[in-house]
């Protein structure tokens, strides 16, 4: 499709390359260098990059040709036209550069121009190297024979998307210039904005031409001026770019409040104009503005200190010139390699010109460059340092290392705040000399000067001045009144939360304007899930009222800071528990006391095994030993126990079973000093674990979240679940129970239940909270509306408001408790369990130790005579329970002593 294109506009032009029809085509003979090669050039001559471009090229090639180590014995030929910014007059040009046999076109500058030109040059193969072309979608798998020599838009669009970013914005409206260069920049902006879960608002498209005027532009910027959003980002071209900042300024758009980001057409011209022009800079104080970055290098410097020369000071040197001159540069390192490899410039007809009866148009000046694929290649094999930087390809064919500077227009100039580089993201210093990559903390500019001379960072949106006042929507609750209610007859509301709201929404620095419509049938709670879908799918701007803040709610709309804590309990009926004969049994659970009375007797025996042969208190006939092994097992609970050890490994053993003692027993006083003392109060439901593990009823209260985190999170069946709909509802079920129709216990949350409590004196919450959440008021997503009322509720939070308006709805004269507690859990054998284990370790430790000396003694018993199993085993036996000779270790002792005098004795 895009063949029949060409060819058509090529019928239009076919007289000025018919008179060419008979030409030889000039190839390279039998020399692989040729005297000269030629290269053309199209672009607009009288614009602000075009003017810059021109001298840059002239230049570059007169530095390429007098460079005796580049193209020795070649001559660059360079040949430009300008296309007065027209596709139709870009393809002429580019058609009349096949009758010199052209290798190569610089240019074009303009995005449009770009896209038609490149269906030309795919077919007749000469790489077009365009330094100015900055749409993202000039693309090298559409046209394989552009060459994009400067940095694309897509790179520029994310620098602008992380400045907005960076300050915290979340919508920016969007003024572009609606052709191929402006749309497709606008769209490439749009996709990095969703990437960091910003937005364009508002996309205000400008015709390009001449008929879009003054008033056109001030009938956009005052719809602009009534919308919510107050980042302006200004991609179009300059002359157009100049004229909406004049009508912003007479509109009062250029003050306070607004955030205005323009493009690289505002640096561009900035640089080129030598001085900048005071009435266009009265316009646009605190606009923020990028700019390609080119590193300092002494290459550079020559050419600005040549530049005034060139150009008599007429103009002077933007990114977009340097680029131009290196593409020039590239263009003649291509050549080298090219040549170097054998290449030869020759060119042919193509065969499609001459049949089908195109023959009478003379089509055969239209020539293919033969060996174009591989200058092409050594294009984008082009690795040198030039006046912008390294000039490497990526994989994406994109130049490497794309980078701008950050300017803040101010005064009479400007002055840089800061770079962006793709590798740091933004950093105060120059993207070569950064060497750390990027993350979230080191992102930072310098301080802006912002529209209206302010440096403190504009909010970046207000509420639209269209006379749109917001629907906040208010739950309209039968139970409970005291958070939310409706005054009747009227759309008035009261309570804790619209007190709460209407507090934060005093603290903000500008007006709100609100009203609130109630929601719900009156005769119920409303559900609340339902009531924040509504708000996603946009019926109501907010809401505000006891709402919870769940996982599930935060992903489709944002909550304010939590202005109440919540979370859900368990309250159930209970009963006061008298002390009763066995009340010294109730501050252990069985478990504990069996396993207690256990260890008792474990330690006993173990400590008898290791005393038994060395200790005459643990001797005796059978039936004394074991009434030594209990009465020294139990005596040791109050430390009373008459018999001594002899043995370190008992001793051992006797010492960690007295500590585990000590915390048992002062465990034990302490919880029954506590039931003697302190009113027990009993309830079979301990928490939301017995409910859980119970098929008793559960009650909950109309619309709210509780029932959908018992069934899906808790995991109980939803037939157990009954709703109620009012405190007096609650009190009548409990007070019936689960097996008479009502429900054992109440799972709501605790600001409800605290209320509840206030007067309901036959009831109490059980276990703990096991949730933990707060109250949020709902805004759509990304509403920065949400964002400053939340510091709102901080300031009231900090300055005691927030506390005072809690005392006024929710303080109500208590139950008295007469000092009594719901019965506290017993001491279970959980709490002791890591004393037990070490008391075990240490008793395993000493019998292995005891027997494996035991072990020894009976191998060397059995190793000097021979015996039958069962004389094994008398042998064993009597060796354990033999009697320590006392006069052994006296032999030992003995026999030290007399070594140590005869020690002393030689010594002497």
């Amino acid at each position: 499709m895009m063949s029949v294109l060409v060819w058509s506009l090529v019928l239009l032009v076919n007289l000025n390359l018919g008179v060419n029809g008979l030409r030889t085509h000039n190839g390279s003979s039998a020399a692989t260098r040729p005297a000269f090669v030629n290269v053309g050039a199209i672009f607009t001559f009288d614009s602000t990059i075009g003017k810059v471009a021109k001298v840059a090229i002239q230049q570059a090639v007169k530095d390429v040709n007098e460079n005796s180590s580049l193209l020795p014995g070649t001559m660059l030929r360079m040949d430009m036209r300008s296309s007065n910014c027209s596709g139709f007059l870009g393809m002429v040009g580019a058609l009349q550069f096949m009758e010199t046999d052209t290798v190569a076109i610089v240019g074009p500058q303009s995005s449009v121009v770009a896209h038609i030109i490149s269906h030309v040059v795919n077919e007749l193969q000469v790489p077009l190297l365009s330094f100015a072309a900055t749409d993202p979608t000039l693309s090298n798998l559409q046209f394989p024979y552009f060459v994009r020599a400067t940095q694309s838009d897509l790179y520029q669009m994310t620098a602008v998307a992380e400045i907005v970013d960076y300050h915290g914005w979340r919508e920016v409206i969007a003024i572009f210039i609606d052709d191929d260069y402006g749309r497709n920049g606008v769209l490439a902006l749009d996709d990095t904005l969703a990437a960091k879960r910003c937005r364009i608002s508002n996309k205000v498209g400008i015709p390009p031409g001449s008929e879009y005027g003054r008033s056109e532009i001030m009938d956009a910027l005052v719809k602009i001026a009534l919308m919510e959003a107050r980042v302006i980002v200004l991609h179009v071209y300059p002359d157009m770019g100049f004229l909406v900042f004049s009508v912003a300024r007479y509109l009062g758009m250029m003050g306070d409040g607004y955030v205005w980001i323009a493009t690289d057409w505002l640096s561009s011209y900035l640089d080129s104009s030598l001085p900048y022009p005071s009435d266009k800079m009265e316009n646009m104080q605190g606009v923020v503005a990028l700019r390609q970055h080119t590193p300092d290098s002494l290459k550079k410097r020559e050419l600005v200190s040549k530049w005034r020369k060139l150009t008599r000071g007429s103009f002077g040197l933007n990114s977009y010139g340097l680029y131009a001159y290196d593409t020039v540069w590239m263009i003649a390192h291509a050549l080298e390699a090219f040549f170097n490899q054998g290449g030869v410039v020759s060119f042919s007809n193509d065969s499609r010109l001459s049949s089908g009866g195109l023959e009478d148009l003379h089509l055969d000046a239209l020539n293919i460059f033969d060996d174009g694929k591989r200058l092409l290649d050594n294009i984008w094999g082009s690795d040198f340092v030039g006046l912008t930087g390294h000039i490497k390809f990526g994989a994406d064919r994109n130049l490497v290392n794309p980078a701008y500077d950050i300017i803040n227009i101010i005064g009479t100039g400007f002055r840089t705040v800061g770079y962006w580089s793709n590798k740091s993201g933004l950093s105060t210093s120059t993207p070569e000399d950064l060497q750390v990559n990027r993350s979230r903390t080191n992102q930072e500019l310098h301080s802006i000067i912002w529209p209206g001379e302010i440096v403190t960072k504009p909010r970046g949106w207000v509420f639209p001045n269209n006379g749109k006042v917001l629907k906040i929507a208010v739950p309209l609750r039968v139970s409970y009144k005291e958070f939310v209610s409706q005054l009747p007859g009227s759309n008035m509301s009261k309570g804790f939360c619209i007190d709460v709201f209407v507090a934060a929404v005093n603290l903000l620095p500008y007006a709100v304007p609100y009203q609130f419509v109630p929601y719900g049938n009156g005769k119920e709670n409303p559900n609340y899930t339902e009531l924040v879908n509504r708000i996603a799918a946009g019926v109501y701007d907010g809401a505000v009222g006891d709402i919870v803040i769940t996982t599930n709610r935060t992903r489709t709309v944002d909550f304010t800071q939590p202005y109440a804590a919540s979370g859900l309990v368990v309250v159930a009926p209970f009963k006061k528990m008298n002390t009763g004969a066995w009340a010294f049994l109730r501050p252990f659970s069985p478990t504990l006391w069996a396993v207690t009375a256990a260890f008792f007797l474990v330690v006993g025996t173990v400590v008898w095994i290791l005393e038994h042969r060395i200790n005459d208190d643990f001797r005796g006939s059978p039936k004394s030993q074991i009434i030594t092994i209990l009465w020294f097992s139990f005596s040791t609970l109050f430390f009373a126990h008459r018999e001594n050890t002899a043995s370190t490994l008992g001793r051992i053993v006797l010492l960690m079973w007295l500590f585990v003692v000590l915390i048992i027993n002062s465990s034990y006083t302490a919880s029954l000093t506590s039931i003697l003392t302190v009113q027990q109060l009993s309830s079979p439901i301990k928490g939301i674990d017995t409910l859980k593990k119970s098929n008793d009823r559960i009650g909950y209260q109309v619309g709210s979240f509780a029932e959908r985190y018992l069934v899906d999170e808790v995991g109980i069946h939803e037939s157990r679940l009954v709703p109620l709909g009012t405190p007096d509802a609650y009190a009548d079920a409990l007070l019936k129970g689960s097996k008479n129709g009502g429900v054992a216990a109440i799972v709501d949350e605790r600001p409800y239940i605290e209320l509840f409590l206030s007067n309901q004196c036959k009831f109490r919450v059980v276990g703990r909270e096991f949730t933990k959440s707060g109250w949020g008021f709902a805004f759509p997503r990304d509403s920065p509306l949400a964002v400053d009322l939340s510091t709102a509720i901080l300031s009231l939070s900090e300055n005691g408001d927030l506390q005072r308006i809690h005392d006024k709805w929710l303080i109500r004269s208590g139950c008295s408790t007469d000092n009594s507690e719901i019965e506290s859990d017993r001491l279970h054998l959980k709490s002791f369990w890591g004393l037990f284990l070490i008391c075990g370790i240490v008793c395993f430790i000493a019998i292995f130790i005891y027997f494996y000396q035991v072990f020894r003694r009976f191998r060397g018993a059995t190793a000097e005579s021979e015996g039958s199993k069962s004389r094994r085993l008398q042998t064993l036996i009597s060796i354990i329970d033999e009697k320590k000779d006392p006069k052994d270790r006296d032999k030992k002792r003995q026999k030290v002593e007399e070594n140590e005098i005869r020690h002393d004795s030689e010594l002497g």
